[in-house]
């Protein structure tokens, strides 16, 4: 389980991006598409079109930080491509209930994750 402090800030990209992007990748978009400095300390998350793989970038200040998961079934839940903004902010909580497979529009578990 991931956990961050409470002050953290998280942005979630709403357009998804291609995964082979690693560290250099994921910074350039952060900085082009997000409008944002990946220096700040904030994570900011990305997935794929299908949703089935989400990556997090994160600058602690010594280094730079590519975190990623990919789900065996079922789909992340997340903004659709057309809203018009490229980022969303988030809190830390949220976040912590997308990657553990809560669908955050209706505050319920995903059937792919009950157990």
């Amino acid at each position: 389980m991931l956990a961050f402090p409470a002050a953290i800030r998280i942005f979630l990209a709403v357009r998804p991006v291609d995964m082979r992007k690693s560290f250099n990748g994921l910074w350039a978009t952060v900085q082009e598409h997000l409008g944002e400095d990946p220096r700040s300390g904030a994570v900011f998350c990305f997935t794929n079109t299908d949703r089935t793989r989400l990556k997090l970038l994160y600058w602690d200040g010594t280094g730079v930080w590519v975190l990623a998961k990919r789900l065996e079934r079922g789909r992340f839940s997340w903004l659709a491509a057309g809203d018009e903004r490229a980022k969303v902010a988030l809190a830390p909580e949220a976040l912590a209930m997308l990657v553990g497979g809560v669908d955050l529009r209706q505050g319920s578990l995903k059937p792919w994750y009950e157990r």
